[in-house]
């Protein structure tokens, strides 16, 4: 399918629990209007009835399936649909929507369902912790605190800012660690690193509410950017903050920056690992990228990502 238009049948799984999720109605009525055509629309309120409504729409055969939500919301149904040839709609409903901001997906809801009907299809990168599935970043440390401490009051009122509070609140409670970074394919020589306050692994180019992975990074690369924070003194912290919005801080002195198809975090203790917003899994962690793994329609000016064509991707791992 090279056109929304050119799908049989469309479902559209709605996260109601999401920031915006009470208003969704505006991007379906944009995109039956448009022509496409949606002939099923489900709810849902919490993750498990999000897998098994996923497995529900792909079971029926659904050739494009519209998700609407935050970004753990569509990592879960990315990892549903990798490697298969149904095509994933997105309607950013989050608080973040980073992986919305990569493809250049627009926020408002009305301009996003027409996306969906005039937009074309690329094809992105999955991410895998442990075979877990990540669009944006997958990360081990202060951003776990950071998870812990995003109510979802707090984001329901303060939005994109809720990020801003919660890292504070993290960042009074966090405790160092160590880690061991090993590269599978020799590319780069282990690592050991102490006094850490953080090692995220990108898939994607945006996180965080809008902070950037690298200059470089895209999610269709096929690779990973790997980055360790070492802590240190209030002052380089705020020095690094200043810079995460273009990524420009890969190149400060207290961080360390890789590039690789896959990596292995090992801690002395296990740790949790977030993955999109979402604790999935712990440490050790085995990260991988499964190239041209998910099937995306996104503006047709868009320039996060290129349609390489079938055939073109990894398989998912075992």
């Amino acid at each position: 399918m090279r056109s929304p238009r050119d799908a049989r049948s469309a479902a559209v799984v709605i996260n109601a629990g999401s920031r915006r999720g009470a208003a969704h109605q505006l991007a379906v009525d944009a995109m039956r209007k448009a022509g496409v055509p949606v002939t099923a629309v489900h709810h849902v309120l919490t993750g498990a009835d999000l897998a098994g409504t996923l497995d529900q729409v792909l079971a029926a055969g659904h050739d494009l399936v519209v998700v609407g939500g935050g970004d753990g919301t569509v990592t879960s149904a990315a990892g549903r649909i990798a490697g298969t040839d149904v095509v994933l709609g997105v309607l950013p409903l989050g608080t973040a929507n980073d992986f919305a901001r990569t493809l250049e997906i627009p926020a408002d809801l009305a301009q996003a369902g027409a996306t969906l009907a005039e937009g074309k299809v690329v094809d992105i990168d999955l991410g895998r912790a442990n075979s877990h599935p990540f669009l944006n970043v997958a990360s081990l440390g202060l951003s776990v605190g950071i998870t812990a401490a995003l109510s979802p009051r707090l984001k329901r009122y303060l939005g994109p800012l809720s990020y801003a509070v919660a890292t504070v609140r993290a960042y009074t409670r966090h405790q160092p660690f160590r880690a061991r970074l090993e590269f599978p394919d020799g590319d780069h020589p282990t690592m050991e690193l102490d006094n850490l306050l953080q090692v995220a692994v990108g898939n994607g180019r945006h996180y965080g509410g809008g902070n950037t992975v690298s200059p470089t990074a895209g999610i269709d690369d096929h690779t990973l950017d790997i980055y360790a924070i070492l802590a240190g003194p209030v002052r380089e912290h705020v020095s690094i903050a200043r810079l995460l919005k273009d990524g420009s801080f890969i190149k400060h002195d207290k961080v360390h920056h890789f590039t690789s198809r896959s990596v292995r975090v090992v801690t002395d203790q296990p740790m949790p690992v977030n993955l999109d917003g979402e604790i999935a899994t712990t440490t050790p962690t085995d990260f991988t990228v499964q190239r041209n793994a998910v099937h995306v329609i996104v503006p047709q000016s868009s320039t996060g990502a290129l349609y390489d064509g079938p055939g073109s991707g990894d398989l998912p791992p075992s």
